[in-house]
């Protein structure tokens, strides 16, 4: 019997293709440059980083993180990946610049090249059929519209219809479109909410034609025993391991994490097995550690588009301020990578002697709700501190106050080493300075939560802010994450 293969770490919204012996899958990178992760396995259960689609977006000022301007909770959400006639494909839309993208390349490891789609396609996918392209996409209203032939606009008198409402639902209506050709059929995979509750529910829908009714519903309402959230949000892949839909699970502060659920096709619908035992997938190259010698490695990406004016990689990581933030949310340059899940840590060594009064250098556990360890200078000298945040405001409010100053000790010398741990089944990360005797917390145990504001799950990240007057200079070094290979 064939088992579910299950993802320990914080990859949403996946799009996954099987091509020339290799399982390859794009996810959701949001405000994370560089973007558009893909990644590649043989069989599954094995996964490594491969690739990413595009360095920057716009180079709005918002994407740039100038000034007060920010794109947390919005960036580049769902993609699609197809291939067609020798080329690979991805789309997606942006949620602050509101525009449709589309990148094509005859390699998943580019170089792309990029054009936009008049119009903003919601959760999109591609269908190429008939020498013809269509996308499908929307929220609670499915559309399907025809593209021109260059795929920049809807096609002029082109098929353009909506073929599933979910307009009654409460909670989440349709969204997340995957669509397939097999068999000479249509087949829509879509998720949406339970209706008396939050709880993902993976939907399919089937036509014999484009212009035809598409009829379905509810095929995919289960946890398999991982918890109580469903699992829902993919699409179908065929290869080597079988059949499976590739969907996703809200996993609390963790993130979303990817399931592949084996199924049988039985007249033309998938039937799914009982009993599937679920395995964890091996992931590797996707976080670990990194002495930043003459560069950084593939599994980070810099929190907003970078200003590398600001960036040196010389015996370390070297990132000087250019303005005044209230709190890590707005400092450029900082660099994270993805946690894993049900336990991982990091730490790293900061050097503070470049820094001015006022400013700030560390490492957190970062999402709205953050705990960061690091130190700080003042006129009499340098102190390791943990800050902390707990938003107040709504779920999609980013919090705009001050760090919450956790804990203060004064230091001999100018750096400092720090660890975070992060236990996911607390949803609780702690925070440690490292002295003569060994690593001792420093501040409380602080909670974590998955919230609208970030839209992501905890990462770790290295940031450096300035409060009083921008210019100083961060160096970190020898950074330590046991759990990536």
């Amino acid at each position: 019997m064939k088992n579910c293969f299950h993802f320990n770490m914080d990859i949403p919204d996946p799009d996954v293709i099987f091509h020339d012996g290799y399982y390859y899958m794009i996810t959701t990178t949001m405000h994370f440059f560089p973007g558009g992760e893909i990644l590649r396995s043989g069989d599954l259960k094995k996964w490594e980083h491969h690739s990413y689609v595009f360095d920057r977006l716009d180079g709005t000022p918002e994407q740039r993180l100038e000034g007060n301007g920010h794109i947390y909770g919005k960036g580049m959400w769902a993609p699609a990946l197809r291939f067609h006639d020798g080329v690979f494909y991805v789309a997606f839309s942006c949620n602050d610049t509101h525009k449709t993208y589309l990148y094509r390349s005859d390699d998943l490891k580019g170089p792309w090249k990029r054009n936009e789609i008049k119009g903003f396609y919601h959760d999109l996918s591609l269908l190429f059929d008939d020498g013809k392209a269509y996308a499908v996409y929307g929220n609670t209203q499915i559309h399907l519209t025809e593209l021109d032939q260059e795929l920049t606009a809807p096609q002029e008198g082109g098929l353009d219809r909506i073929i599933v409402d979910d307009s009654s639902n409460p909670n989440l209506g349709y969204e997340g479109s995957h669509i397939y050709k097999k068999d000479g059929r249509y087949y829509l995979f879509l998720i949406h909410s339970c209706r008396d509750r939050w709880r993902r529910v993976e939907a399919m829908y089937v036509s014999d034609s484009l212009e035809g009714e598409f009829l379905g519903g509810d095929i995919f309402d289960n946890d398999l025993g991982i918890r109580d959230s469903g699992i829902a949000q993919g699409g179908m892949v065929s290869g080597p391991a079988g059949d499976h839909i590739v969907m996703f699970q809200d996993s609390d502060a963790a993130g979303r994490f990817p399931v592949a659920v084996p199924f049988e096709w039985q007249d033309g619908r998938p039937v799914f097995r009982q009993n599937c035992s679920v395995e964890e997938c091996e992931l590797t190259g996707l976080c670990g550690s990194d002495d930043f010698q003459g560069g950084h490695k593939d599994f980070w990406q810099f929190n907003h588009e970078p200003d590398l004016s600001l960036v040196k990689f010389e015996n370390g990581f070297h990132v000087t301020t250019d303005k005044i933030c209230k709190n890590i949310f707005y400092a450029k340059n900082t660099l994270t990578q993805k946690t894993m899940s049900p336990f991982c840590s990091a730490e790293v060594t900061v050097d503070a002697s470049d820094l001015n009064e006022g400013d700030f250098a560390g490492l957190s556990a970062f999402q709205g709700d953050y705990a960061f360890a690091g130190i700080t200078r003042e006129k009499d000298g340098y102190y390791a501190v943990m800050l902390s945040n707990t938003s107040s405001g709504g779920t999609w409010d980013l919090s705009g106050e001050e760090g919450t100053l956790e804990e203060k000790t004064a230091i001999s010398g100018s750096s400092v080493t720090v660890r975070v741990e992060c236990d996911f089944l607390k949803d609780q990360a702690t925070c440690f300075i490292k002295t003569q005797r060994g690593y001792i917390q420093t501040g409380k145990p602080h909670d974590l939560r998955f919230r609208l504001d970030h839209f992501t799950g905890c990462r770790f990240a290295l940031s450096c802010f300035s409060t009083v007057r921008s210019g100083g200079t961060a160096v970190f070094s020898d950074y330590k994450n046991p759990a990536g290979l």
